[in-house]
């Protein structure tokens, strides 16, 4: 009897360093939603796939991610999110809040990571930005006066322009408020909003068609899941019409438009792969506290705006984070 309790503590103590061994060597997974084709959102989420690998996040080493892509479609987002949680990865990161609230909506409990500019608590998401509970966290950059200072710069770079053009999601959730911003912001520097609703993403090719019989000649592309995640279909359909575009975000200018004035996406991105890494490290996402980024940033079109015979001044040039020339 004796010698059988020896063998059998002898076959767990050489079992369990294997069993150990699997398990370290099991790669977790995270989901990561993007809000457009997987192609073009890639890009935008680099600085996220390049932090998480600093943290020693490697893809196919000791991560594995599946993407999946909202394809800029509100119907849409439902899916993306119900095939994210259906495969029961170890963590979600939805890179936009109408994603972010699908995965909550479809399964509360999976940890999810997140980057937003609308408000978390309002949204939904977390109970606070200090103690957010429940299986999420994530970061959150408010747009702040980043509208006001958007019209001032282009001002700085058509000082003749008196009427601009701007675009508005009416299913967006605080699209009315936007709105209402929006219009203080360009009456500050002296401009004419020609605001315009839409709630399906066809009417855009028809609102823009509107604009260039009125004579507008630049158009604000205000925050939306169906616009910004088919930006470039967008941006292609402004320039048929004569239309420079711009927006808050720096995607907008890889997409054509010849400026963008907003939140550094990248810096929430960040701010998401620190999260990301100590909730694959074991930490519980409520206890973490969203995080809140402040950095502003300008990115410049020359290109674009020169295609459509725009000649942007040195000194606004001077003044951009980024310059696509």
């Amino acid at each position: 009897m004796k010698r059988r309790l020896l063998l059998g503590l002898f076959g767990v103590g050489v079992a369990s360093p294997r069993l150990l061994l699997a398990q370290a060597a099991r790669m977790p997974t995270v989901a990561v939603l993007y809000i457009g084709e997987s192609e073009d959102e890639e890009a935008a989420a680099k600085p996220f796939f390049d932090a998480m690998a600093r943290l020693g996040w490697i893809e196919g080493k000791t991560v594995t991610y599946d993407r999946h892509a909202g394809k800029g479609a509100r119907p849409y987002v439902g899916t993306v999110a119900s095939n994210a949680a259906g495969a029961a990865p170890d963590l979600i990161f939805a890179t936009t809040t109408t994603l972010a609230i699908a995965v909550k909506k479809e399964d509360p409990a999976r940890p999810m990571v997140f980057v937003t500019m609308l408000d978390p608590v309002a949204a939904g998401l977390v109970a606070s930005l200090h103690k957010p509970g429940g299986n999420a966290t994530g970061a959150y950059q408010t747009q702040g006066d980043a509208a006001q200072k958007r019209f001032a710069l282009l001002k700085q770079a058509m000082p003749e322009l008196k009427r601009v053009g701007a675009v508005f999601d009416r299913n967006g959730a605080d699209y009315q408020a936007r709105r209402a911003l929006h219009e203080k912001a360009a009456r500050a520097s002296g401009i004419q909003l020609v605001a315009v609703e839409f709630t399906n993403f066809e009417a855009i090719a028809k609102i823009f068609a509107q604009y260039r019989r009125d004579g507008i000649r630049v158009v604000e592309m205000t925050p939306s899941f169906a616009l910004t995640g088919r930006r470039r279909e967008v941006a292609q359909l402004a320039e048929r019409n004569e239309i420079a575009l711009v927006a808050h975000r720096a995607e907008w200018a890889d997409a054509g438009a010849i400026l963008t004035y907003g939140v550094d996406i990248g810096e929430n991105y960040r701010r998401a792969a620190a999260l990301a890494d100590r909730i694959l490290k074991g930490a519980k996402p409520g206890t973490l506290p969203v995080e809140l980024p402040k950095r502003l940033e300008l990115v410049v079109n020359s290109r674009a705006a020169l295609a459509l015979g725009i000649a942007l001044p040195k000194p606004l040039l001077k003044q951009a984070n980024r310059v696509i020339s």
